[in-house]
């Protein structure tokens, strides 16, 4: 089974996909995290964000390597905390922009889920990446509270910077921001993380009785 997370950033997927892989015992895939290990290398390398072409081949070259436990490696190396920083947050929309840099990543991404069972958190994710998914949801949250959010995860950040950030992001993302048409919208503003993981197995749960019923 393929579960499907999409939705703006601070509206939760990374924190509710990773706890819900836990509690399914599925496998967790980051697909955000392929895009900011990208741009790491590629600013490690000197080379122009702004060069889909080149972003592209060098995505080819380079395959992004999600592990079983959170763990993101590029180009042989654990990158998993650089691709957090806030350099990163503000280069990588630029890299994802790029329409061949997305078709690599695609690719990779439905290599990585075809081995099913696996929690995939994103943008475009129930409409491109796996629009074969079981289970489709889309997280939103009040942009105030996205915010507060982003800042618990990153302090350096004035808030204020914080919010135009988000708003620029929601900007360049608006593209892959659609919710696919069999998506469960969540609104997760006033709710916990157990709260939105529950939601969602019960989801998985009653696909899981309609399968057996029609099998």
């Amino acid at each position: 089974m393929i579960v499907a997370i999409d939705g703006p950033a601070g509206a939760g997927k990374s924190t509710v996909a990773r706890r819900l892989a836990e509690h399914l015992r599925f496998r967790y895939l980051d697909t955000g995290a392929m895009y900011r290990a990208l741009t790491l290398l590629a600013l490690e390398r000197g080379i122009s964000l702004e060069d889909g072409e080149r972003m592209a081949e060098l995505a080819e070259e380079a395959p992004v390597e999600l592990g079983t436990d959170g763990k993101v490696g590029i180009d042989g190396t654990d990158v998993t905390r650089a691709i957090r920083e806030p350099r990163i947050d503000r280069a990588v929309p630029i890299v994802a922009r790029h329409q061949p840099v997305r078709r690599v990543m695609r690719r990779r991404q439905h290599e990585l889920a075809e081995a099913g069972d696996a929690v995939i958190e994103g943008r475009d994710i129930g409409t491109v990446v796996a629009p074969e998914a079981e289970v489709k949801v889309y997280l939103v949250a009040d942009p105030a509270e996205r915010a507060r959010r982003r800042q618990a995860e990153r302090p350096g950040i004035g808030a204020d910077a914080l919010a135009t950030d988000l708003k620029l992001r929601d900007e360049s993302d608006a593209a892959q921001m659609q919710p696919a048409h069999d998506a469960r919208l969540i609104d997760t503003t006033e709710l916990t993380v157990d709260d939105v993981v529950g939601r969602i197995e019960e989801l998985v749960r009653a696909r899981l009785v309609g399968a057996t019923k029609t099998a």
